[in-house]
């Protein structure tokens, strides 16, 4: 019991350190003048806009998409209208 009581002990300290570790990394996030702030901060700002540029691609990406299916049915419709053309032109012949 008294060893099962100092290994509480010895954790509950541990604890407590790890703790008083964990605010003083929450204090030094909220601390816009220190280095980690400064690189956390601008790696989400990096975040934001490399969202922002997938959105506007993914939107352009969807603008070619239907761009693409008219020209097929373009090239289509031209491939019929040249074949008939040919049979015309051929019976002319």
């Amino acid at each position: 019991v008294a060893a099962l009581q100092d290994e509480k002990n010895s954790l509950m300290s541990e604890n407590e350190i790890m703790n008083d570790r964990l605010e003083q990394l929450d204090d030094t996030l909220d601390d816009p003048n220190t280095m980690v702030a400064k690189k956390y901060f601008h790696a989400q700002l990096q975040l934001e806009q490399l969202q922002e540029e997938n959105f506007r691609l993914e939107a352009a990406k969807d603008d070619y998409r239907v761009h693409c299916e008219d020209l097929e049915k373009q090239l289509i419709e031209l491939q019929h209208r040249n074949n008939e053309l040919t049979s015309l032109a051929e019976e002319s012949r």
